[in-house]
């Protein structure tokens, strides 16, 4: 089962959720209507004259496959169209979910992938969601959200990376019932190279409640105290 390395950057670069619940108490977006791991030490070679094992294993020079350093995002399950993307840390610990999509667009071509977790209550939001585009979209245009066919928003896009350029914002609660009810968002954007043109993604929301109601809420980042 593929996982893009979109997730991973995210939450290393964005450190998406925690940073995005604190935004939501002074500067989230809500668009326009239109642990360190424990050190190890390799054991030290016995002074018995022993060789590595040359057995019988598969592995006659004895050598190392390495462990992951890091987080490792797997798939905790599958709802609908939805994944259900987790990481899981050094320490064995697994959290940070959300649920995870990537969009196609007309041509069958990967267009988008769209990320939403949840957030605490009490927040100005019930949700927060990520879109990453190609790097090749034309900033200035926005990202254009329309559920069902209704109303659309555009939303300012807040940062680019290497693979990609990220649309990071909140969802009302009247919003997430819209995704909860409806049958498929689309997502569009504006290309560089086409300025006159708009391109668009469909997002299936098949399985959204079941997959965002599995999820658990991000927890806020611990305040600094003052100086």
């Amino acid at each position: 089962m593929t996982i893009r390395l979109t997730h991973l950057s995210l939450i290393a670069a964005l450190a998406a959720a925690p940073a995005f619940a604190q935004d939501d108490q002074g500067e989230a977006t809500e668009g326009e209507t239109t642990t360190e791991a424990p050190e190890t030490e390799a054991p030290a070679a016995e002074s018995g004259g022993e060789t590595a094992d040359t057995g019988q294993d598969g592995n006659p020079m004895g050598l190392s496959g390495g462990e992951p350093v890091g987080p490792e995002a797997f798939v905790k399950s599958e709802e609908g169209a939805w994944q259900v993307q987790c990481v899981r840390f050094p320490d064995g610990e697994e959290g940070d979910c959300r649920l995870y999509q990537l969009l196609e667009a007309g041509d069958g071509q990967p267009l988008a992938e769209a990320l939403v977790f949840k957030l605490p209550d009490g927040m100005n939001f019930a949700a927060g969601m990520n879109v990453v585009v190609p790097l090749e979209t034309l900033l200035t245009e926005r990202l254009t959200l329309a559920v069902d066919g209704g109303q659309a928003k555009r939303y300012e896009f807040t940062t680019c990376r290497q693979d990609g350029c990220v649309a990071r914002f909140g969802l009302t609660n009247a919003e997430l019932n819209q995704l909860k009810a409806g049958v498929a968002a689309r997502i569009s954007i504006v290309p560089v190279r086409a300025p006159d043109q708009q391109v668009s993604a469909e997002m299936s929301l098949s399985g959204f409640t079941a997959g965002f109601d599995s999820l658990e809420a991000t927890p806020l980042p611990a305040q600094q105290p003052q100086q």
